[in-house]
């Protein structure tokens, strides 16, 4: 087929995907408020509590957090919009489980350190309450089936927040693929590769940059974070990279992930950066890093793709999610932002500028959106991830990205730490939908709505 006839066509194609009804994710959404609480409102909660203030069909009732200086930014963020002041839930580490259980909550949004995602979202989720947590969903293989046992006792609705499946190129990138512009898929790339080394300390009288402390020193994530470092070597991190791909693959719906295995290079990075920045005689100069610098996971699809995710977070570079597509007819890689497809491209084994295809094959949900997004986190993202959370309250639907994501993705985390203490073995990974991926269809991004 010709380049302009090919365009052509697939053009149409994409502007066919804007007639599907709404009915069929649900009936049209009621005219209501949708009632939220939030628990951990640092820096990244409060981002999404920023979301939720822009929109109008949104209550705002209670919010749960253990540091009052975050819970007088978030107060005074609430106000500054013209809201009523929420209840407060700050007595301890458990008083989210008093949270939860109000009645005029329709859904819980957390964004805590990792290890309190699930404890947190299975009481939401046990108190009937729509869950969206924060990535990754979980740390443990044990975490994962809590999740997707919760849910399949309850009925209670849990969304894994991967914002970056809402990425303007890679939503553009889904487009293409559902029009098999590049042709079967064959095989994935991406990964997280951040340079997260430098972080913020507290000396007891301000805070300062470039710091190399982390713990009770520290602040935002360091104080929890950089502890994986220390205990953990395994992609800590996946589900940044691995959340786009997989709803390329149809991953749970129609296709599922089947092993994986993982290595990982020693560690040099953090104790590096410690002694270039503290001193050889800093104290966490003698601090043991287990993460490898760079650990490198390969997965094993059952419809015969390969994904290989990178994590990259202890040495200088610059950001990256490390993204290629690549099928039959073509790939596109996020580095450089290149495509190359057989026959369409201009010139044959040479690089086309992804920018034209991105504009022609613009999401619907971009299209309609984009302009409501400029105020959004992360170049807009954040503004579709707490959007298609709140339809889905509003609709009484299952969300877009669910409980079987947020085990699967998360999942990578514990058993690529268990494929390389095992020499690299090759690790199953669960069918976490017990069969139901055979006869799932695909829900991610089929309408312009969310």
């Amino acid at each position: 087929m010709q380049r302009r006839a090919f365009i052509q066509k697939s053009a149409l194609a994409s502007t066919a995907s804007l007639a599907i009804p709404n009915v069929i994710f649900g009936k049209k959404p009621e005219d209501k408020k949708v009632r939220l609480g939030f628990i951990g409102v640092g820096l990244r909660g409060r981002n999404h509590v920023e979301q939720a203030l822009f929109r109008d069909d949104v209550e705002i009732n209670a919010i749960c957090d253990i540091n009052q200086t975050e819970l007088d930014k978030t107060i005074s963020l609430i106000k500054g919009k013209g809201r009523k002041e929420p209840a407060l839930y700050k007595k301890g580490d458990r008083d989210f489980e008093n949270m939860v259980k109000r009645d005029d909550l329709d859904g819980i949004i957390i964004a805590t350190p990792w290890e309190w995602h699930v404890p947190m979202a299975v009481a939401a989720m046990k108190a009937g309450k729509y869950t969206g947590v924060e990535v990754s969903a979980t740390v443990t293989l044990q975490e994962s089936w809590d999740l997707v046992d919760t849910f399949e006792k309850t009925g209670s609705h849990c969304m894994i927040l991967e914002n970056v499946c809402y990425r303007r190129d890679i939503m553009a990138v889904l487009n293409m693929v559902r029009m098999n512009m590049f042709g079967d898929l064959l095989h994935t790339q991406c990964g997280y590769q951040h340079d997260l080394r430098e972080v913020k300390f507290n000396d007891g009288k301000k805070y300062y940059g470039g710091g190399v402390e982390f713990g009770e020193k520290a602040i935002s994530e360091a104080r929890w974070r950089t502890q994986h470092s220390v205990d953990r070597n395994g992609d800590l991190y996946p589900t940044h990279g691995l959340g786009p791909v997989a709803e390329m693959l149809n991953i749970n719906r129609g296709n599922q992930f089947l092993y994986l295995t993982s290595i990982a290079t020693k560690a040099m990075g953090l104790h590096n950066y410690i002694v270039k920045n503290g001193g050889e005689n800093h104290p966490n100069a003698k601090v043991n890093f287990k993460l490898g610098d760079i650990v490198t996971t390969n997965i094993k699809c059952a419809n015969g793709e390969t994904i290989m995710i990178s994590h990259d977070t202890n040495l200088p570079r610059p950001y990256s999610l490390g993204f290629r597509v690549q099928g039959t007819n073509g790939l596109w890689m996020n580095d450089g932002n290149h495509i190359y497809l057989e026959g369409i491209s201009k010139k044959p084994h040479t690089w086309d500028d992804f920018k034209e295809y991105q504009e022609k094959y613009d999401h619907p949900l971009w299209k309609k959106h984009a302009q409501s997004a400029e105020n959004a986190g992360h170049g807009g993202i954040d503004f579709f991830v707490i959007r298609a959370f709140i339809e889905s309250i509003k609709r009484k639907v299952a969300p877009p990205v669910d409980v079987y994501d947020a085990a699967a993705w998360s999942a990578i985390s514990p058993l690529s730490e268990e494929s390389i203490t095992k020499g690299s073995a090759p690790i199953p990974i669960p069918d976490f939908t017990r069969g139901k991926w055979k006869t799932n269809k695909p829900i991610f991004a089929l309408n312009d709505e969310y």
